[in-house]
């Protein structure tokens, strides 16, 4: 089974490469998985008829009970054999329907063959995550295939109609899967059929939700209007997506689920009102549309009503109904719709106005279209009659529901047959005062799919007895009733045949009357469920630009206080009510004084920051509660803890200043005196609150933390950094994600300062005909000498010769020139000696960054280019490969990120030994690194660069971006 699935998405990626070479006959390669499939259900035809089913899983998440499970039972049979058989010759239409010049003919193959492998897994999921799964899938690319002719605009907004409706579906099924699931104990379908939980509230709300997916899926009212305008697809598409398969998947689920629910109180009433509501709208609409497509459409929608009524009934000979309507309606629907197909083809038109005399110039496809309606008619001796019959006769024996059920199907078929006669005197009688539609001729390969799908609805007509043990087979799963239904084409005069007579009769009234019918379904039309869609829609578009208008302000405090306040009243809202503070330890305020001086001083550091106007005042505010912190990790007894905050603090202490050579002095932002005083509570009140939140979360621990079995693993190796050991062996994993995702971050920011170009050339001084950048931000210091261009200069940097004096600061050049290599040297030590001292990749590349950006801060931007002359995205992109190797590596022996360690002996040096946790903290090292230096780099020497080509400091080729190259 799985093998099947795969072919169908395998050889849907291969659809490019044989649309390009064999042309539209790639459609009968494409067809082979589909036949193969239809060929494999035939074989398995005895034993699910036997009640066998075949099966097969793999487990996905065990935690959660959740596989990745089939299983082909005889409900699974039938829809195998209408998604893969029908499937295949609607793939073998395309090859005649279109044309080697078709426009995007390969995407087109592709997303047809890979629905038809979305949907062959969706009817033999065995669990509910899984049918999820195979059902967005599903989703998606029918949204793919009705906006194929992507150009039109109709097209486009029937698939977004659609995707919009359907995935809303499916999100509340998923909500309702996980509820069932999660009250059942298991996850699979078959254990939850065969054994449902007990029908308590959250049951009755997941079934709701269920059904609103699965009603969704089927175009069931209210969610019927997107079927119809789904009519802007390829007929194909019509054909297999809205006839014979994806429409199918609600009214599957609901045969599916019905055994198990349909006890539960909710379930009825939802089901059978709008399912019947849904028949006769449908029916009523379809009498007044001219696109034979549309008639079918809403033909559709009404039988869709009709089969979810009969699959939700919830008794056995109901579903017997259902399952042989199911076949019946697939075989003769997709039929029609291929001859819509073949009609359009052949006259340029689908409009029933227009087209006369078709039954005579197109006398074969003519045959097929009346035998596939008649079908459609419930006319003896097809399937459809059979079908019809059978379900007549369920809601007659019912009980009082079912028999209101009755006079609303029969109301339903008399529309049925109407609206059947309308089409087939529509596309080919000749009409008085319309001339003879001039069509081309139609190859047999064209004709033959539809040929093949009306005659199979002609011989299983008389045969339909032998679909009848294997409906049977799924039937039973429902409490057997006193007389037991069994399918066959005369089961004599009744009251069955006599409804059928009636429909037949009331039909040809409707249709006979058919002008009268038209002018009175359009005075009292209601508005189309369409033009309410688009309403809800502009509304919803009105709505929510007033309320981004009221709250996208522009103003980050009034971000930043919805924020907060949101989080207040939800926190507050879980804390009152559930009071989990009872019962806790008291927590400790302090393990030694010193950490509440500290803590008092953090606090007043923050709360200074809500009065402050100027940005510099409050940078520095801010890194002091940084600092703060990490005060409160030295106290604690944390020093690579600590050592990191402070890091990260002076890095972003500094990059805030370099930023701000940009931006105003003071806040733009003008403050009221009320909204002032608002700040100082809502901080407060947020603060208490989280406070409050970790300390019930911490209180309320009932397992072991995780931290004892660490510190044991990591002393059981020797160890004795504990930290670093967690970051880079026992949770490498995360720190790689982390890595990966800061160096992302760290491009994505870089990138929308360079805004063109992510490289910078060569920053060579020959490129300045001016001052640099730290000499245009204030005039000359009066009293200075001037000093003589052309005298030899002694600087301690390499580019100090580039400031201007009033600028340059020796003993800052020289603590610089200095400290720069022992920095350099510092980090390394830092890197080497984690294991069993304070440091690790992460801080090591922080200090060799404050390195660089120290010979940045002393002499600029061409000093760091002197520095650092290699582009941070080496370091960035060297440090994720080796990161990633090392990881990659372990499955060697057969596991990711697998920890070894090699001893050796150097002459000089001695015994050393060699981890690969060391390799994996010297990747950190070096991506750390590279984001450093990438955004001194974009802050720092960019942002340099546009002040001097603002000031024309800089050189017309420069001043151009000539010597910038891309990257």
């Amino acid at each position: 089974m799985i093998a099947l699935i795969l072919c169908h998405f395998a050889l849907a990626a291969c659809a490019p490469p044989l649309v390009r070479r064999l042309g539209r006959y790639a459609f009968v390669v494409l067809a082979l998985p589909p036949a193969a499939t239809t060929v494999w259900a035939a074989t398995e035809w005895g034993g699910t008829e036997a009640g066998r089913a075949v099966t097969w899983s793999w487990e996905w998440i065990g935690t959660y009970d959740v596989s990745l499970a089939l299983r082909l039972d005889a409900l699974a049979e039938l829809m195998v054999l209408l998604a893969a058989g029908v499937g295949a010759l609607v793939l073998l239409y395309c090859a005649s329907y279109f044309t080697d010049r078709s426009p995007q003919l390969a995407p087109f193959a592709g997303n047809l063959l890979a629905f038809a492998g979305a949907m062959l897994g969706l009817v033999l999921a065995d669990d509910l995550i899984t049918l999820y799964v195979f059902w967005e899938l599903t989703t998606v690319f029918s949204y793919l295939l009705i906006g194929h002719t992507s150009e039109r605009k109709q097209n486009r907004r029937s698939a977004l109609q659609a995707l919009t409706v359907t995935t809303l579906g499916g999100l509340a099924m998923l909500v309702g899967f996980l509820i069932l699931g999660e009250a059942a104990g298991t996850y699979r379908i078959s254990e939850i059929v065969a054994d449902p939980p007990e029908a308590t509230l959250a049951v009755s709300v997941a079934v709701v939700l269920v059904l609103c997916g699965a009603l969704s899926k089927s175009a069931i009212w209210p969610f019927s209007l997107w079927l119809p305008n789904a009519m802007a697809a390829p007929t194909p598409v019509s054909a297999y997506l809205h006839a014979a398969a994806m429409v199918k998947a609600g009214v599957y689920l609901v045969a599916r689920l019905a055994p198990a629910f349909a006890d539960v109180p909710v379930w009825r009433p939802v089901v059978l009102v709008l399912g019947g509501a849904t028949m006769l709208l449908g029916g009523w609409r379809a009498l007044r549309l001219h696109d034979l497509k549309l008639v079918l459409a809403y033909g559709t929608v009404s039988q869709l009503g009709f089969l979810t009524v009969l699959a939700g009934a919830g008794n056995r000979n109901a579903a017997l109904a259902a399952a042989a309507l199911i076949l019946g309606h697939a075989l003769f629907k997709a039929a029609l719709f291929l001859v819509i197909g073949i009609v359009d083809h052949a006259t340029g038109t689908r409009d029933l106005r227009k087209l006369s005399g078709l039954a005579r110039t197109m006398p074969y496809v003519c045959g097929v279209a009346v035998l596939a309606a008649a079908s459609m008619a419930a006319l003896p001796p097809l399937l459809g009659f059979a079908a019809k019959e059978a379900a007549f006769d369920a809601l007659q024996h019912g009980d009082t529901v079912d028999r209101w059920l009755l006079a609303v199907a029969v109301a339903g078929s008399v529309l049925t047959v109407a609206y059947t006669l309308r089409f087939v005197w529509g596309a080919f009688a000749r009409k008085p005062g319309v001339a003879d539609t001039p069509a081309h001729h139609v190859g047999a390969a064209l004709l033959a799919p539809p040929a093949v799908l009306a005659v199979a609805g002609l011989v299983l007509g008389p045969g339909v007895g032998w679909t009848d043990r294997l409906f049977a087979a799924y039937a039973d799963a429902f409490p057997a009733p006193a007389h037991p239904y069994h399918l066959a084409l005369w089961h004599g005069f009744g009251t069955a045949l006599l409804l059928s007579a009636v429909t037949w009769a009331g039909g040809a009234v409707l249709f006979a009357g058919r002008t009268t019918v038209t002018r009175i379904s359009r005075r009292v039309a209601w508005p189309t469920a369409d033009s309410v869609f688009g309403h809800i829609l502009l509304g919803l578009e009105r709505v929510a630009l007033q309320v981004t208008g009221f709250v996208q302000r522009g103003s980050l405090s009034g971000y930043l206080a919805i924020t907060l306040m949101v989080m207040l009243s939800g926190q507050l809202a879980v804390l009152v009510t559930d009071q989990p503070w009872e019962g806790a330890v008291a927590p400790r305020l302090w393990d030694a004084p010193l950490q509440g001086a500290v803590a008092v001083l953090t606090c007043a550091a923050a709360l200074s920051c809500l009065t402050v106007s100027r940005r510099m005042k409050a940078v520095v505010l801010a890194g002091l509660t940084g600092y703060g912190a990490a005060l409160l990790f030295v106290v604690q007894g944390a020093p690579d803890l600590a050592l990191t905050q402070f890091c990260v603090e002076t890095v972003s202490m500094i990059v805030f200043v370099l930023v701000l050579r940009r931006l105003p002095v003071r806040f733009e932002e003008s403050i009221g005196t009320w909204r002032r005083a608002l700040r100082i509570p809502v901080a407060l009140g947020a603060a208490a609150t989280v406070g409050m939140a970790v300390w019930v979360a911490g209180a309320a621990r009932i397992a072991e933390p995780a931290g004892a079995a660490m510190v044991k693993e990591v002393e059981h190796h020797g160890l004795k950094d504990v930290v670093a050991t967690i970051l880079v062996d026992l949770r490498a994993w995360d720190t790689m994600g982390e890595s990966a995702v800061l160096a992302a971050a760290a491009i994505g920011v870089t990138s929308l300062i360079y805004l063109h170009r992510r490289g910078e050339a060569t920053m060579s001084r020959e490129e300045l005909q001016g001052e640099t950048a730290w000499a245009l931000s204030g005039r000359r210091l009066s009293g200075l000498p001037e000093g003589d261009d052309n005298a030899p200069e002694r600087s301690w940097l390499a580019a100090g010769s580039t400031l201007a004096p009033e600028h340059r600061s020796i003993v800052f050049e020289v603590v610089a020139r200095l400290l720069f290599h022992p920095i350099l040297v510092l980090s390394l030590y830092l890197l080497f000696c984690a294991e069993n001292m304070p440091g690790g990749g992460f801080v090591a590349g922080l200090v060799a960054g404050l390195g660089l950006i120290t010979r940045y801060l002393a002499g600029g931007r061409f000093e760091l280019a002197e520095a650092a002359p290699l582009q941070p995205g080496l370091f960035t992109g060297l440090g994720l490969f080796v990161s990633t190797g090392v990881a990659l590596g372990g499955l060697a022996e057969g596991t990711v990120l697998h920890a070894w360690t090699y001893h050796g002996h150097l002459p000089l040096f001695g015994d050393f030994h060699l981890s690969t946790s060391v390799l994996f903290d010297f990747g950190v090292y070096l991506l750390v690194l590279g984001v450093v230096l990438d955004i001194v780099r974009a802050l720092g020497a960019k942002v340099d660069r546009q002040i001097e080509r603002a000031a024309g400091a800089l050189t017309p080729a420069a001043d151009t971006g000539k010597g910038e190259p891309q990257q």
